[in-house]
C-alpha cells in the first residue's frame, strides 16, 4: 500500500535555535539495548529538560491561537477538586470492582476502558507512581474534524478530546474514592507520571503502529488516553493483537504523507524493545508549526468511521489460514 508523499517539510532556522545540542531520540533512548524507563522529554512542567524552551514556545504559540487556547485554557474538565476519601471500604472481588469500574467509566464519557497492574518501567524517571493498579481510558475523536490535519481544526479536536478524557478520569477516580480507595486522575495533553502508551497497549487497547500511536480494532488510531491510578483491586485486561502490527508492514500511508519524514518503515530499538518509532527531532519542528500535526493519524485507513472492525477481522482471518 503506498501513497503520494506530501512536500518535504523544511525546518525554519529560527526554529532550529531552539533545539538543545542532544538529539530527541537520544532522550528517547533511540538504539539503546537495555530496558529502562523513560526520560521526560516533552509535556512535562519540567523546566530542566532538553527541550523545555522548544516546549515554551509551543505552549506561547497554542496560546496566541485563539481556538486552541479556548480549548486548552476554557474547555471543560471536569471536577476540579477531589472528593474525601470515604472512610470506609467497601469490600469486593476484584473481578467485581473491574466489571463495575468499566461500567462507570462507560457511561460517563469513555469510549475505551481497561485495567492492568503498573509496570515500573511505565513510570517516567523523576516521577513515582505509588498505586499498584492503571485504569486506562480511551475517548473517541470526530473524524470529521480530525481529517482536517494540519488544519486548526483537528488540533482543536485533539485538544477537546483531551479535555473529554481528563473528565472522565476525573469522576471516575472520584468514584472510586466514594468506595473508600486511593484514586489519581490524569489526563492530556501534559504528561502525568506514566507513559500511557505501553500501559493501554497491556491493557488491550490493540497495538502500536507505524505513526507510533495505537491502532484500535474499532477506533483506529483517532482516540486519544487518559488514566486513574489506584489501589482499588483490579484484574488485568490481555493485550489485543489482530495483525494491525502486520498491515503497518506493507502499508506507507502515514509515512508518504508526513512533511517532516519522521515515520520509519522498519521497526527500531528504544530502551530494549524492537518496535515502531517516530523520529523525535523530525516530527517536533512540524508538530510545533501546525499546532500540533495529526497528519499520520488521520490518514491511517484504521481511523476511518467503520473500517478498523472489518479489517481487524480481515486481518485475523489471514493469520488464522497462516496457522
Amino acid at each position: 500500500m503506498s501513497s503520494v508523499k506530501r512536500a518535504l517539510y523544511i525546518m525554519p532556522r529560527a526554529l532550529k535555535r531552539l533545539f538543545p545540542s542532544v538529539s530527541g531520540n537520544t532522550v528517547n533512548g533511540l538504539g539503546e539495548q537495555r530496558r529502562r524507563r523513560p526520560s521526560p522529554i516533552f509535556w512535562h512542567l519540567n523546566l530542566d529538560m532538553p527541550f523545555a524552551k522548544l516546549q515554551k514556545a509551543l505552549f506561547d504559540r497554542m496560546d496566541s491561537e485563539p481556538g486552541i487556547r479556548a480549548a486548552l485554557r476554557g474547555g471543560d474538565r471536569g471536577p476540579t477538586k477531589p472528593e474525601p476519601i470515604a472512610p470506609v471500604v467497601v469490600e469486593n472481588s476484584a473481578e467485581t470492582w473491574s466489571a463495575e469500574v468499566k461500567e462507570f467509566a462507560r457511561t460517563h464519557e469513555a469510549d475505551l476502558v481497561g485495567t492492568v497492574r503498573l509496570d515500573p518501567l511505565w513510570v517516567f524517571e523523576g516521577y513515582e507512581a505509588l498505586e499498584p493498579w492503571l485504569i486506562v481510558l480511551g475517548v473517541a475523536m470526530e473524524y470529521d474534524r480530525l481529517s482536517t490535519a494540519p488544519a486548526i481544526t483537528a488540533g482543536v479536536e485533539v485538544m477537546e478530546a483531551y479535555n473529554r478524557g481528563t473528565r472522565a478520569a476525573r469522576k471516575l477516580a472520584n468514584w472510586i474514592h466514594r468506595q473508600g480507595y486511593r484514586a489519581e486522575a490524569h489526563g492530556g495533553p501534559l504528561a502525568g507520571p506514566v507513559n500511557l502508551i505501553p500501559a493501554a497497549l497491556a491493557a488491550g487497547f490493540g497495538e502500536l503502529g507505524k505513526h507510533g500511536s495505537i491502532i484500535n480494532r474499532k477506533l483506529g488510531s483517532s482516540f486519544r488516553l487518559a488514566a486513574v491510578r489506584t489501589d482499588l483491586p483490579l484484574v488485568t485486561d490481555p493485550p489485543d493483537v489482530f495483525g494491525a502490527d502486520d498491515f503497518c508492514a506493507s502499508c506507507h500511508l502515514c509515512s508518504n504523507a508526513c512533511p517532516p519524514r519522521a515515520i520509519f518503515n522498519q521497526k527500531q530499538t528504544v530502551r530494549g524493545d524492537e518496535k515502531w518509532y517516530v523520529d523525535f527531532d523530525k516530527c517536533i519542528g512540524y508538530f510545533h508549526e501546525t499546532y500540533g500535526c495529526a497528519i499520520c493519524i488521520a490518514v491511517c485507513p484504521w481511523s476511518r468511521p467503520g473500517v478498523a472492525e472489518n479489517l481487524a477481522a480481515k486481518m485475523t482471518r489471514r493469520a488464522s489460514r497462516r496457522v
